[in-house]
């Protein structure tokens, strides 16, 4: 059904496009508005992941530099029957993460230090799992060229003004049609990549969660990243906000509510969701129990690559100092470890 849904956006998108372009231009202007999205996304198609990471200024690292992170990707890939993905840790305190990519084979994946110094083993775990679902579902191609098509009918709405008033451009319908290219269309195309966005989150929470064999894993891993966007601010993502669709969590402020103008759902639905699932999994003979309370929020990482403070007992020895590009062998450990 999702498949379906995101099919039927996609098409709806294409006909957007190049209905601005004939609001714009008449039949001319529909077929330049087709050859600027042909060409856009042939651009974006090879190499959207090599801009995605860049603006993140995402770091590769390998089972050298990063081998507890690195080898929970590695065994999450062959559970889900996948290539491994180039793995990449991001600088940032905000936990998050994201894939790119235009298929498996060309994948990567990236979480930020925050999300490694927050979040337990086995939460670091179904987020990548997360992740690795939408590399599986090609979600990640998707996106891009539903982004692509959003930012080429906003730069049409921008030309609109420019280009609508000429008598010589065959627009049909004069300054009405002006209008709804500099407003209408980016407006809706602001919706429909949005609603593609939410479609693919969900599918990919119950993938993910089937790929750990955990969703409770993962439903407290989102009750914490949800959080800790709140409070933490992402610099890199706010000066480009088209790219917030890829994250996990939005790691925009104020995007939060569950409607067409959110790029995820909220996350106390998905939460619910996967509270569902595992009841399911367990044949509904227990509750799932819920996430970590907000008021019970942690002030310091909790993580097994940055561990918060504990008091010493007498007679023990002193605890080594976590390090997030590396192994922490104090920390936690779980199925992945």
């Amino acid at each position: 059904m999702n498949t379906l849904r995101t099919a039927m956006l996609l098409a709806a998108m294409t006909a957007l496009f190049m209905g601005v372009g004939f609001l714009i231009g008449g039949s001319g202007g529909m077929m330049i508005a087709l050859l600027i999205a042909a060409g856009t996304n042939l651009f974006s198609y090879w190499n959207a992941d090599k801009m995605v990471l860049s603006m993140n200024r995402a770091v590769e690292v390998d089972e050298k530099n990063a081998p507890e992170y690195y080898a929970i990707v590695q065994a999450l890939a062959k559970q889900a029957g996948l290539p491994m993905p180039r793995t990449y840790l991001i600088d940032n305190p905000q936990p998050n993460a994201f894939a790119t990519g235009r298929n498996p084979q060309n994948a990567a994946v990236a979480a930020s230090t925050g999300l490694l110094q927050r979040l337990t083993h086995e939460e670091v775990a179904a987020v990548m799992a997360h992740e690795l679902a939408h590399v599986q579902h090609r979600d990640t191609l998707t996106m891009t060229i539903v982004a692509t098509f959003a930012g080429a009918i906003s730069m049409l709405g921008n030309f609109a003004f420019f280009l609508g008033g000429n008598r010589d451009n065959n627009n049909p319908f004069g300054f009405v049609g002006v209008l709804a290219a500099m407003i209408v269309a980016p407006f809706a195309a602001m919706i429909v990549q949005m609603a593609v966005s939410r479609t693919r989150e969900y599918e990919a929470d119950r993938r993910g969660a089937e790929i750990c064999g955990h969703p409770l894993w993962l439903a407290s891993a989102l009750d914490k990243i949800a959080r800790g966007a709140e409070r933490i601010p992402n610099p890199d993502a706010e000066r480009n906000p088209a790219m917030a669709h890829l994250f996990i969590i939005n790691p925009l402020h104020g995007e939060r509510m569950d409607n067409l103008f959110s790029t995820h759902p909220s996350t106390e639905n998905r939460i619910a969701a996967l509270q569902e699932m595992a009841r399911q999994m367990a044949g509904g003979t227990q509750a799932a129990p819920r996430p970590t309370p907000r008021h019970a929020e942690e002030q310091q990482p909790s993580g097994p690559w940055g561990q918060a403070p504990q008091a010493e007992q007498p007679g023990e020895p002193e605890r080594p100092k976590a390090n997030p590009w590396g192994r922490n062998p104090t920390g936690p450990k779980g199925r992945w470890s």
